[in-house]
């Protein structure tokens, strides 16, 4: 499952940024984060990998990018319908992303996905938009 990414610290100075999900054969998640640097005129990317903390039916997972070192991975809300977006956070308020199978998210969903971190404590103001033209 390859979506446009937003909000996403790899995505600092980068457009055109997609996480895709697949899974490994010890049950846990491939996670690779891709990007484009104009200022480098290079694609960047970076390889994880996550595992369900609990069940794999609950959205929390421990991700690694950085060997033994794993950081939270939770699942605020997703279109369980079309799978079309989710809204996800690290172990703090210092972290969200808004993930979409398409780069130009509906204005409903993203105000929707907006209120919702709003009144989770996340501080708006502070959101990072990443382009994708």
């Amino acid at each position: 499952m390859k979506l446009p990414g937003w909000i996403i610290l790899f995505d600092r100075g980068l457009t055109h940024v997609t996480a895709e999900y697949s899974l490994r054969e010890d049950g846990g998640v491939r996670v690779l984060n891709r990007g484009y640097s104009a200022k480098e005129s290079k694609w960047k990317e970076a390889e994880g990998k996550a595992y369900f903390v609990n069940h794999p039916n609950q959205g929390f997972l421990k991700v690694s990018f950085f060997g033994p070192f794993y950081g939270s991975y939770v699942i605020l809300e997703l279109d369980q319908q079309n799978y079309s977006y989710a809204l996800v956070c690290g172990p703090d308020k210092s972290y969200l992303w808004f993930l979409a199978r398409n780069p130009r998210l509906d204005e409903e969903i993203k105000k929707h996905l907006t209120a919702k971190a709003a009144a989770s404590g996340f501080d708006i103001s502070k959101f990072i938009y990443v382009q994708h033209e």
